[in-house]
């Protein structure tokens, strides 16, 4: 059984617990013992949406509610999750059930960003709202620092239709052609037309095939700019 070295997470992370059952929890997965971190999980997910809607409301004094929204979830999503866990090895740390160590769950983006949450939760726990807010940011700090132009984190029927609207011109519309493809691997063939153009997408949803139409449309327009 692998020995785990918590004070070197500890400084890797920058805090250190003055109940380090707290860290060890975080990242222990359910699969590893019923001293999971699911409850955590849960705080933690609720701590993070608040801290960074917090930091966004106070750092874009201007900004609508939509891009708010945009630039929050960018922050908050899974896989830049799991990033940050990466980029701190929690692979190392993470506690999981034998099976979950043979199927590469110390991979696992689920997991790793689940583990994520979980320590925000444990450090407000172990001290208080102000000290995790700091941890948090910090923790943050290059996604922060790294977040795209806001037109950038729209979709591309959003920043399709705002094209549009801001030249008077009417909206998109999207026409399902055709299905195809095994249940398990259906295809969706969508049309989009505009007021002078026309194109068709597929992809593995409606909704993705729409997206992709969408950015075709879009790219012709913004070249013709």
């Amino acid at each position: 059984m692998r020995k785990t070295d918590w004070a070197a997470l500890e400084r890797k992370i920058g805090y250190r617990f003055t109940r380090p059952a707290l860290l060890k929890q975080a990242l222990t997965h359910r699969s590893h013992s019923a001293q999971h971190n699911e409850r955590l999980e849960f705080l933690g997910d609720a701590l993070l949406e608040t801290i960074i809607s917090n930091y966004l409301y106070h750092k874009h004094p201007k900004a609508p509610e939509g891009d708010l929204t945009r630039m929050r979830a960018a922050l908050v999503k899974g896989s830049k999750l799991a990033s940050i866990a990466k980029s701190l090895h929690f692979g190392d740390y993470l506690q999981l059930g034998s099976g979950e160590l043979k199927s590469g769950g110390t991979r696992r983006e689920g997991i790793l960003a689940d583990a994520v949450e979980a320590l925000i939760a444990a450090v407000y726990l172990d001290s208080d709202f102000s000290r995790c807010e700091s941890f948090t940011l910090a923790l943050f700090s290059e996604a922060l620092a790294s977040l795209p132009d806001i037109d950038a984190l729209k979709d591309p029927k959003t920043r399709l239709q705002e094209y549009l609207q801001g030249h008077n011109f009417p909206l998109p519309i999207y026409r399902p052609i055709s299905e195809s493809g095994p249940d398990h691997a259906r295809i969706f063939t969508i049309e989009a037309q505009t007021h002078d153009r026309h194109t068709t997408a597929s992809a593995s949803s409606l909704k993705k095939a729409e997206q992709a139409a969408a950015e075709i449309l879009l790219s012709h327009y913004l070249d013709k700019a």
